[in-house]
């Protein structure tokens, strides 16, 4: 499926990528990054750290299809939520009757389901996490669930800063991840500040 703000960018089904991984084998390429998309979408991001979800089967397949190619997964909520987050949302109660309801991410909660998706990788085999969700303490919380669950020689691949930027637009059409409210200022980097 192509992505039309990414020419020659496509979405693939997992037989179309084994053809394009083991083309880029024979390339001289030894390591791929996995973003995943699923067609059901909830409020928890349930199919990212499904044993059936996409990248899971993607993963399990490219490790018995193309022998020594590194998998490194994107460990992020985006592409699962049905409100394009990077995090769970939780709504906090108004102070006064006029007041609307305030929808927020939840950091600690979304820690906990970045750690699930990353054993959940880690146990379909993939070799490298890169956590993506720019949460406070992700990278951390990653590590001493991984190595909790036995994956200590899986390693982490963090994202040093993702900017709250017009620039992800592709990105977000290529995951159907645009927000349904708000943005992602709140946990994502001011990309005005340099400092």
């Amino acid at each position: 499926e192509r992505v039309s703000s990414m020419p020659g960018v496509y979405r693939l089904s997992i037989d179309k990528l084994i053809e394009d991984i083991k083309e880029a084998k024979d390339l001289g390429i030894e390591a791929v990054l996995l973003f995943g998309i699923c067609r059901h979408k909830d409020e928890k991001a349930s199919q990212a750290y499904s044993k059936d979800g996409l990248i899971h089967r993607a993963v399990r397949q490219i490790k018995k299809e193309v022998e020594g190619m590194v998998v490194i997964t994107d460990v992020c909520l985006c592409g699962y939520t049905s409100h394009g987050h990077c995090g769970i949302v939780k709504t906090k109660k108004p102070e006064t009757r006029v007041q609307k309801p305030e929808k927020y991410i939840d950091n600690d909660a979304t820690i906990k389901v970045l750690s699930k998706i990353a054993v959940s990788h880690a146990q379909a085999g993939a070799d490298i996490m890169a956590p993506s969700a720019m949460m406070d303490g992700q990278v951390k919380a990653i590590r001493e669930n991984l190595d909790k669950a036995g994956f200590s020689e899986v390693a982490i691949m963090s994202y040093s800063a993702k900017f709250a930027s017009a620039f992800y637009g592709p990105f977000r059409e290529a995951l159907d991840s645009s927000p349904q409210f708000g943005n992602r200022q709140t946990y994502q980097m001011d990309s005005r500040n340099s400092d």
